[in-house]
């Protein structure tokens, strides 16, 4: 395990900052007086890219690629293009840079700025990938912990919604929809009132396939650009409604939140774990050589409005998942599927052995039947209207952590409808 990166931005030397030179995660600002653009977190400050490309300090490729307000540019470029950028910023903000007085006029304070989506989604995909999940919810719906047949064979998904990606801080409405009570002999129609969240991980793909052409593992570990944290809002009771026999529709369409800053696979390299043990052997074309999954500790936290704090509800760690990006991202393009630069791939619920450890209000309540309490003392089985929702992860390293900002969503009331 390495150390922590001196940089002479002195807040990215502290083992408390989830921002130090090991990390340089990227995300998209804007200031009071400045419009949205790339900008590279390294402590408590920004740097702008715009400004340093502008300036000669960034160079890579024939033409700007910080002169618009997403990070797609740069994945289009590839992995040595990805390389040399890295290498450059640690070049530039790097304890004894010779080029610190140019830099630091570029610099903004995270406080003074406001953060945006970091690329631009081209397609959402969410998968079922994690086994105490799976479980947990065949022994809340089913009455069994038995996994439907194919899941210890397939990562198993489904297609959402691009349009419902959602940078951090963004209020989310409690959604309307069809429900319908088990004794009910016909649905009725209002706000979801068994709303949930889910703890997962977000994978970028930053590098396309061809259509009609399959990848292996490994090619798929190569095209990850890099992870944030994801928050897949979920309707339990429209879901449960809607689900058979095609999956997830409108219990989940209407909001899937990220964490602000994309956090490269080449810098949570020296984290990767394995998955775990395989219950059922896999089929040959899953098979890869690289660990795939990372060591990142994970939270769930939980305020009421007009609480004065957040409770943590659960943590756990993204080890606990079965299956890795690139097994998910390879069971994707295998039939031919073409993948593009910007693709999302959300890694499914994480959720450990424990009650601690789930990762959704439907397993830490038991589907409503075993309410719990917050810090406050107030009790909850799934989201009220004003409750904020948080999650937080880092991978924890020798004296610094990498960090990904909180993901972090409210919950406003439904919209009156129909009029």
């Amino acid at each position: 395990m390495s150390q922590l990166k001196k940089s002479w931005v002195d807040s990215a030397n502290s083992a408390e900052t989830p921002f130090p030179l090991n990390n340089l995660p990227y995300g998209v600002f804007s200031t009071a007086d400045s419009e949205p653009r790339c900008g590279v977190a390294i402590g408590d400050m920004i740097l702008d890219m715009q400004a340093a490309e502008e300036a000669g300090l960034i160079e890579i490729g024939d033409e700007p690629v910080f002169d618009v307000p997403f990070w797609n540019e740069l994945m289009e470029l590839g992995s040595d293009a990805w390389a040399a950028l890295r290498a450059r910023l640690e070049q530039l903000l790097g304890e004894g840079s010779t080029e610190r007085d140019a830099v630091a006029p570029l610099l903004v304070a995270q406080a003074d700025a406001e953060l945006h989506m970091p690329f631009l989604v081209s397609e959402y995909t969410d998968f079922y990938a994690g086994r105490q999940h799976a479980a947990n919810m065949g022994a809340i719906l089913r009455g069994s912990p038995d996994l439907p047949a194919n899941w210890l064979h397939i990562p198993i998904g489904y297609n959402g919604r691009a349009s419902s990606v959602v940078i951090s801080g963004t209020p989310i409405h409690r959604p309307n929809g069809q429900r319908k009570a088990p004794d009910a002999e016909m649905p009725s129609f209002g706000p979801s009132m068994r709303l949930d969240i889910e703890l997962e991980m977000g994978a970028i793909v930053g590098k396309p396939s061809a259509f009609g052409q399959p990848i292996t593992v490994d090619e798929a570990d190569d095209m990850i650009f890099g992870y944030v944290l994801l928050n897949d809002w979920s309707a339990r009771d429209i879901q449960g409604w809607e689900y058979q026999p095609l999956g997830p529709f409108q219990g989940k369409a209407f909001g899937t939140s990220i964490s602000p800053w994309i956090v490269t696979a080449a810098a949570l390299e020296e984290f990767r774990a394995p998955t775990p043990e395989r219950e059922k052997e896999l089929l040959p074309y899953l098979d890869g050589t690289k660990d795939g999954l990372y060591d990142i500790e994970l939270q769930v936290l939980m305020q009421p409005e007009g609480a004065d704090k957040a409770s943590v509800v659960g943590e756990t760690n993204y080890t606990r998942m079965y299956y890795s990006a690139a097994e998910q991202l390879c069971h994707h393009a295998i039939g031919g599927c073409a993948m593009n630069v910007g693709d999302l791939l959300g890694s499914g619920t994480i959720s450990g052995p424990t009650k601690t450890e789930y990762g959704s209000l439907m397993e830490m309540s038991w589907a409503g039947r075993e309410p719990f309490t917050l810090d406050t003392g107030e009790t909850r089985t799934f989201i009220e209207d004003g409750d904020t929702l948080t999650l937080r992860g880092a991978a924890k390293g020798d004296g610094f952590q990498i960090g990904f900002g909180d993901c972090v969503g409210q919950i406003l009331p439904a919209v009156n409808w129909p009029k």
